[in-house]
């Protein structure tokens, strides 16, 4: 797996410190922002995020690159309907030459397992090889690839819908792919607006656990990890 942030919007806090100014103020949008310092930003940030206040968050976006990921991980992905999607098409790429899978760990660690998913992974790049090479458009082939299948992905998503990905996803409860997907993603976001993400992350970092009886147990846990992310 490779996440890359690609782009974000420049000096995002100050953007969201900006817009969240210009709703109490009188003044006009340039002088606001002139008056607006590095510590001026920390502080009403910190306001803002405690008072849940947290449409002015969606001024800021965040793009990303990532490579290496399986089909059942953007299935997941697209769930989160705030956001914009550009993924390798399965139709127009050809799997002929390139056929790389991902492979779970539960099924990795066993060597058995791995036989056997690596065997049917096999037949069924053959099988697909061979349609394609009878004729088989590539968009009627694809009908044979797995969900394990590796797959590209761009995506934007702004700081408010980040959040909320953060804490759906980084749970221990999430699928394990994902989880790793949305720690990578929030490891480069922290740098660039530690107030807006310094405490980001699964919902048990700031509270009881949302997963009530499905807790997983290891909160004390949770907590040091992402305290050290």
């Amino acid at each position: 797996m490779n996440v890359a942030l690609l782009q974000h919007t420049p000096e995002p806090e100050q953007t969201i410190a900006l817009a969240a100014r210009l709703c109490y103020s009188k003044v006009d949008i340039e002088a606001l922002k002139e008056r607006i310092t590095g510590a001026d930003i920390k502080s009403f940030l910190d306001k803002i995020m405690s008072l849940g206040h947290q449409s002015v968050l969606e001024h800021a976006s965040f793009t990303f690159g990532i490579e290496g990921i399986s089909r059942v991980t953007t299935h997941q992905l697209v769930r989160h309907r705030v956001a914009s999607y550009s993924q390798q098409s399965q139709r127009y790429v050809s799997h002929t030459e390139q056929f790389d899978v991902v492979t779970p760990p539960s099924i990795a660690a066993n060597p058995e397992h791995a036989k056997v998913f690596g065997a049917q992974i096999a037949a069924v790049h053959a099988a697909y090889a061979a349609l394609v090479e009878a004729g088989v458009p590539a968009e009627d082939a694809r009908y044979l690839l797995p969900n394990a299948t590796h797959t590209k992905i761009i995506v934007t998503m702004n700081a408010r819908e980040l959040l909320h990905f953060f804490g759906v996803r980084c749970c221990e409860r999430a699928q394990w792919e994902i989880r790793a997907m949305a720690i990578e993603m929030l490891k480069l976001v922290r740098p660039v607006a530690p107030t807006v993400f310094g405490s980001a992350g699964p919902g048990c970092l700031s509270g009881p656990c949302p997963e009530g009886a499905m807790c997983c147990g290891k909160m004390a846990d949770v907590r040091e990890f992402f305290r050290k992310l």
